[in-house]
């Protein structure tokens, strides 16, 4: 499925796909609550990231969960 965001196009599979396998790792570790809340930074980091190139959905849920705890380990 192909979603219009912005300029780009996008596959909203490989996306939702990452997002489930991050959401699911964070939420197990307990960086993220346990909720069927979607997580709008972890959801940012993944369009951003998909945004400049990266279509494994595997690699895309890896670096988007390394920068989710980069970035919680700077806040915190």
């Amino acid at each position: 499925m192909l979603v219009e965001r912005g300029l780009q196009v996008m596959n909203a599979d490989v996306v939702g796909d990452a997002y489930s396998i991050a959401s699911n790792y964070l939420r197990k570790s307990g960086a993220i609550a346990d909720s069927f809340a979607t997580d709008e930074r972890l959801l940012e980091i993944i369009v951003n990231l998909f945004q400049r190139g990266e279509f494994n959905k595997i690699r895309l849920a890896n670096k988007a969960i390394a920068q989710f705890e980069a970035e919680t380990l700077i806040v915190t």
